[in-house]
């Protein structure tokens, strides 16, 4: 955890990939930083820990959302088959969302501060609603979008998937559904992915996109050329939009 200053209001929640340290995200802290100027005084950075452990796996200090058959997906990939499980429910993911979710419960009820008069909230929020950003890379991309959609929490105000994919299809596309609850309704997604990606493939980012862009607020997705990694262009969007949120732009 990263505060921006004594008294911060604003929740920024970035999970770490498969096979990540816990706190691997935390080196863009200082980048975002950057971009924000003073406006980052209002904001707590978060940084959730995976809960799987993999150095019995030869990663020492990896963690894991869940686990997962990297050999299995790469013959996926391999034989373009990997669409198959878009509509399968990853085994794990459901405790991990849980966790995260207990997570980000925790971060919402314990912040210094409360959001000034007449920053942006949710609409259709109470006055205790407070805004914040959830999002993460990889593994952790496709953790938050499952903790969004169907956690007990409010819904994020921006949800950022770097470099995720789509799972859990059915029951994603439901709670994002305005019959399911319209989940993602006044969510902003910001989404990035290489179009080089021998990890998760562009082709699944874009079905993630395809399947749910209508449901949510505003869907913005961002090609780019290059491999499974966070780009600085989507940083700088990020950025962008939780100045927006401060109301300080």
């Amino acid at each position: 955890m990263v505060d921006g200053s004594d008294e911060p209001w604003l929740p920024v929640i970035l999970c770490h990939g498969y096979g990540a340290p816990g706190d691997d995200l935390v080196g863009l802290t200082d980048y975002l930083v950057s971009k924000l100027g003073d406006a980052a005084k209002a904001v707590r950075f978060v940084y959730p820990v995976a809960p799987g452990d993999l150095a019995d796996q030869g990663m020492p200090g990896g963690r894991a959302w869940w686990p997962l058959n990297m050999a299995s997906l790469q013959q996926l990939l391999q034989t373009s088959q990997f669409d198959q499980l878009h509509d399968q429910t990853p085994p794990g993911i459901e405790s991990a969302s849980d966790q995260l979710v207990s997570t980000i419960q925790a971060v919402l009820s314990s912040m210094p501060a409360d959001p000034p008069a007449g920053s942006n909230e949710q609409p259709g929020t109470t006055k205790s609603s407070r805004p914040y950003v959830l999002g993460g890379f990889s593994q952790g991309a496709m953790v938050s979008m499952n903790a969004a959609l169907t956690g007990d929490i409010p819904p994020p105000n921006v949800l950022v998937q770097f470099s995720g994919t789509l799972v859990c299809g059915p029951k994603w596309r439901e709670a994002a559904s305005k019959s399911g609850g319209g989940r993602l309704k006044a969510t902003r997604v910001l989404q990035s992915h290489g179009t080089l990606d021998q990890i998760l493939p562009f082709s699944s980012a874009a079905t993630l996109a395809d399947t749910l862009h209508e449901e949510a607020e505003e869907w913005d997705f961002r090609a780019f050329q290059g491999p499974h990694t966070i780009e600085a262009g989507t940083l700088d969007a990020l950025a962008e939009w939780i100045l927006e949120l401060t109301d300080r732009k």
